[in-house]
């Protein structure tokens, strides 16, 4: 092999190699992002800040969407759930937006996850964007 041809194999495969790490290190909301505790705070603030609208089965109503089952998931598929939290906590409650602090808005996407049956971990879900950008909502469990 020659000398330029060796480094492009060798480039190859470094690139090929930091993708799979890169891919393997991604989070994902199967991976257990939020507490058991979280999303019982959660599910408390949705009933008080959220329910009118989204109904208290989180079905949705006449002008509201569903938080739960395909259409939702389908709509926030590999999407980073920094998306999800940035929407609740820039838009809603639609009567009084922006109102929900940091720390309401984690809780309130917690028991979103656990309403749509993605698993609970040992670690709260964060209340920065940074690292939730790292997680990827997925309808599907890998």
């Amino acid at each position: 092999m020659t000398g330029t041809r060796a480094r492009r194999v060798l480039g190859a495969w470094v690139v090929a190699a930091f993708a799979v790490v890169s891919f393997a290190a991604a989070a994902s909301v199967w991976d257990g992002v939020y507490t058991e505790a979280q999303a019982k705070r959660g599910e408390a603030v949705y009933v008080q800040r959220c329910a009118v609208c989204h109904q208290p089965d989180l079905e949705g109503g006449d002008m509201t969407p569903a938080l739960v089952g395909g259409v939702f998931t389908a709509n926030w598929n590999d999407l980073p759930l920094s998306d999800l939290f940035d929407r609740i906590r820039i838009t809603m409650p639609l009567d009084s937006p922006s109102t929900l602090s940091r720390a309401q808005t984690a809780d309130v996407v917690a028991f979103l996850l656990k309403s749509n049956k993605w698993p609970a971990g040992e670690t709260d879900l964060p209340r920065e964007l940074e690292p939730l950008r790292e997680i990827r909502i997925q309808a599907l469990k890998p």
